[in-house]
């Protein structure tokens, strides 16, 4: 048997009734002989569930960190981004619905060991590698991976995620990540089982187990749907539960939503809801706000909560102005700025390069 196609995992159990429960996620999949997931990539084969996708990938390519979005975690550092197919939610409104819902091994084009995404990290000068465009939760066994291969070579890990795991399997996965953004939908059980078939519950569990117990530096954000999660009483509502139970370091990028996959009849997010989100997050205590996916340069902007100072000015992923000192303080009040900083930003600007691993990772 190919590990590259059919590769052992370990959070799952028997059932009575001779069905194999998957553990990773919520969902808890209970399958027959050759049933697969509604991720798509974990199955039962010989009486165990494997992940049929380690070791592929639907694309590589180089991305500034800010594009995660990260706003606090190495700013202005190229990142080496990539995903597998499938996904455990089933969001009606998903961005990367090509590649979430994609149920086509030919989405996964490239092939690659975790050494070699680490070498190619490290020769493509990323600070970083991101397990992005669909949910890492899903190919958690070859996440690690890469991510030990990356810490082998001083290469941070990140997963962009919507943080639905169980907590067994939450706490294995995040053992070995660095960053972390996990996307919170919205702030009511109706948006996640109306829109993603999901639950919110599991995910303020990974939200509060990424704070009060690891070191994995984590932003939030919060895709805005007119019409679904966007009134002032759901933004209170979570802001309020940001500020109060993860504190009011935990920065938050209020994104803007575009017509796509089940939900091309509602309209484009208006940058005015994006500024309302902010002030309400801003409000109940929130030091760092964001807007994303429109030009808005104070939504861009990251200031000194001690004295207001401008200290990191963004023209969307790219850095403008940064003022902060070596130690990531304000150079004017001597605030500490929360994040994990470089003594000097990165460089690498609005850029994105896609690239052939199977031909960088060898030469």
């Amino acid at each position: 048997m190919n590990q590259l196609d059919y590769f052992p995992t370990n959070y799952w159990h028997v059932l009575d009734n001779g069905r194999i429960q998957c553990d990773v996620c919520p969902r808890a999949c209970k399958l027959d002989e050759g049933q697969r997931g509604l991720c798509f990539v974990r199955m039962r084969y010989n009486d165990q569930i494997v992940l049929t996708t380690y070791g592929r990938s639907s694309g590589y390519c180089v991305d500034p960190i800010e594009k995660k979005p990260l706003n606090h975690f190495l700013p202005g550092t190229a990142v080496l981004s990539f995903g597998t197919a499938g996904c455990n939610l089933a969001c009606k409104f998903c961005q990367n619905w090509d590649i979430s819902k994609s149920r086509e091994i030919d989405t996964l084009a490239d092939q690659a060991s975790p050494e070699t995404i680490a070498r190619a990290a490290e020769r493509l000068g990323c600070h970083s590698v991101a397990f992005t465009y669909n949910d890492p939760v899903i190919f958690m066994e070859y996440a690690i991976d890469v991510a030990l291969a990356c810490r082998e070579l001083g290469i941070k890990s990140v997963a962009v995620t919507a943080g639905y795991m169980c907590d067994e399997s939450r706490r294995e996965f995040y053992r070995y990540m660095d960053a972390a953004n996990v996307d919170l939908k919205g702030f009511t059980e109706a948006f996640y089982q109306k829109l993603c078939a999901g639950e919110l519950q599991p995910v303020l569990d990974t939200l509060l187990y990424l704070k009060h117990e690891t070191n994995v530096w984590f932003e939030i954000t919060n895709l805005i749907i007119p019409g679904w999660n966007d009134t002032d009483a759901e933004l209170e509502a979570m802001t309020q539960w940001v500020a109060a139970e993860l504190g009011p370091d935990v920065p938050m990028h209020f994104s803007a939503f575009h017509p796509d996959y089940k939900m091309m009849d509602v309209p484009h997010t208006p940058p005015a809801t994006l500024t309302r989100a902010r002030n309400i997050a801003q409000k109940n205590g929130v030091r760092y706000a964001y807007t994303g996916n429109v030009h808005d340069a104070a939504g861009d902007t990251t200031f000194c909560h001690g004295c207001g100072l401008k200290l990191i000015e963004r023209d969307w992923y790219e850095l403008k102005a940064y003022r902060l000192t070596a130690d990531g303080r304000c150079p004017s009040c001597g605030t500490p700025c929360a994040g994990i900083f470089a003594p000097q930003p990165g460089h690498w600007g609005r850029r994105r390069l896609p690239v052939r691993l199977s031909v960088i990772g060898n030469r």
